[in-house]
């Protein structure tokens, strides 16, 4: 598959001395990927505009939403604390295949990555990492349902395997949804809301990207 991402700055939500939170649309990488061909991505098109820009946490490249910067030393050092030790609290809403029921639940699977078929994730649990997911169905019908999913723990890809396993795949996932559920222009994924500490003020704030979908 060609990398085209989307042309133009990401739109900003919030900046200040420390911090710097944009919407990230979907079809563009958080990184720089492997090869000159992916070398355009998030955070390089920050620096134009954020010259002392630093990483905190990625997106997925077909996953959008409020993805946090930080623009010193202490904030980097501060919020990736706050990631590591589960402090922040993040909604997705995703659009799935099919009727999930019942309308509130957790998933607690273990996964690793599925080397042979890189970049996969799968669920392992022999040698998995722990990983919970909560989620909260908004609305559904026999064809899709939309949800708000909260992960308890960070894992790669880990929403879109843990849906997956449920049976009912996030509606445009090319790595694990097939037939009509994967037919659609993008990943139903959406980085809603994140709420982090400050690392100035202290102060607990949400941030949000409205859903695109």
């Amino acid at each position: 598959m060609i990398y085209a991402p989307p042309p133009g700055l990401p739109e900003v939500i919030h900046a200040d001395h420390e911090i710097l939170l944009v919407n990230k649309p979907s079809g563009i990488l958080s990184v720089p990927g492997r090869g000159e061909d992916k070398a355009d991505c998030v955070i390089e098109r920050l620096r134009g505009p954020f010259p002392t820009v630093l990483l905190v946490h990625r997106l997925d490249l077909d996953t959008s939403g409020v993805m946090v910067f930080a623009l010193t030393r202490h904030a980097q050092s501060h919020l990736a604390r706050e990631f590591q030790e589960r402090r922040t609290k993040k909604t997705y809403v995703a659009r799935l295949h099919g009727r999930l029921v019942p309308k509130t639940g957790t998933v607690d699977l273990p996964l690793i990555v599925d080397w042979p078929n890189r970049p996969r994730q799968k669920v392992c649990h022999e040698t998995g990492r722990p990983a919970q997911t909560d989620w909260r169905v908004i609305r559904a019908d026999d064809a899709e349902t939309r949800v708000r999913l909260f992960p308890v723990t960070g894992r790669s890809h880990q929403l879109r395997v843990h849906m997956a396993s449920l049976g009912h795949p996030i509606l445009g996932d090319p790595l694990y949804a097939t037939g009509a559920a994967a037919d659609h222009p993008r990943l139903m994924l959406h980085a809603e809301t994140l709420r982090i500490k400050h690392p100035d003020s202290g102060v607990m704030t949400s941030f949000s990207a409205p859903v695109p979908f």
